[in-house]
Parts: C-alpha cells; structure tokens; sequence
C-alpha cells in the first residue's frame, strides 16, 4: 500500500480549495471563473425594470421601500445578475440610510470601486467583480468598532439566499462563515 505524504495531501486540499472557492470563520475566496454575466438581452428578460435600472444604468432605489433594508434572515447576499456572492448577514447593520448596509463585503474581490462625480457630489461607487453591476456605494460612516465602512448597497442589486438554502443553491461552500448556526 503506498502512503500519501501529509503535506502533499494538505497541499491538495489547499489547492482544491482555492480552484473552487473556500470558506472559513475568518476568511473567504470566491472564484471569480464560476459566475459569468449575461448577455444584455438575457438580462432585460431575466431583471424587472428596477433591477435593470439600477444594475445597469447606475440607477438608485428608492430608500425605505426596498427589499431588504430592514431584512434580518441569516444568509448571503448574490448579484442579482451573475449570483456571485458578494454580502453575508453577519456584516449587515442596522443603518439609517434607508438602504440595507454592510461593514464589509464578503470578500474584498468581489467588488470593485470606481469614482462616482453624479448629482454634484465626489463619491466612492461600489461594482460587481464579475458582472459589472451598479451595487451602491461606500462611505466611511459605518460602525467604528467593525471598521467604520458602511457599504450602503441597492436591494435591487441583490438576491438573497437563506442559509438554509445554501447547499441546495450551489453555495454550501460557505456555510462555514455561520459555525454558530451549523453543526459538525
């Protein structure tokens, strides 16, 4: 019988992790080749109106009366165009904006920053890594203690996915960041 040596099984298994994205408590990689955009037809068929507007021309809902402001299931949050995961329950806050809001994204990859001068102001937009979707935006007004970000982000840009459907909606890799709701 020939033995395998640990630390080329662990080597494997780290390499697995990686190619396929990996959760922990602490860390999260999402692999950025699993998710794909489509195609601006297949999106207009695929979104309501809102969630086109606001994914694909920079629109913003309006505050209050959006999906998930005041949504307190545990799970994570997906773009709405590639289901990429980008926001967890556990970073949410309650914030007064009238929008839902995060002290961090998922992982930092996932999203991207760009300039926003519209409606007279200098602001610091947020985008989806892969499909380029108008998220919202991030201020540096957040809770100081989690690191004083508030990522104030568009219901309409979002899915979400309870963490009871996690496994069933391809995203069990990251029932791990919820070790005091799974068990062993």
């Amino acid at each position: 019988m020939h033995r395998q040596s640990p630390l080329l099984v662990v080597f494997l298994v780290m390499l697995l992790l990686a190619a396929v994205g990996g959760a922990s408590a602490d860390k999260v990689s999402i692999d950025p080749y699993a998710y794909e955009r489509p195609d601006d037809d297949e999106l207009r068929s695929l979104l309501s109106d809102l969630q086109y507007r606001v994914t694909q021309e920079d629109a913003t809902e309006p505050p209050f009366y959006n999906e998930y402001w005041q949504h307190n299931e545990v799970g994570i949050y997906v773009d709405i165009v590639t289901g990429e995961p980008l926001f967890s329950s556990l970073d949410k806050f309650a914030s007064p904006s009238g929008w839902p809001s995060f002290v961090k994204p998922i992982d930092p990859e996932v999203v991207v920053y760009r300039v926003d001068r519209s409606h007279g102001m200098v602001r610091r937009e947020v985008r989806s890594r892969v499909g380029d979707s108008h998220l919202g935006h991030v201020f540096e007004d957040g809770p100081q203690d989690l690191g004083g970000m508030r990522y104030c982000i568009n219901s309409a840009a979002l899915r979400f996915v309870s963490l009871e459907a996690l496994e069933e909606q391809g995203y069990g890799f990251l029932a791990p960041l919820f070790p005091s709701t799974t068990s062993d």
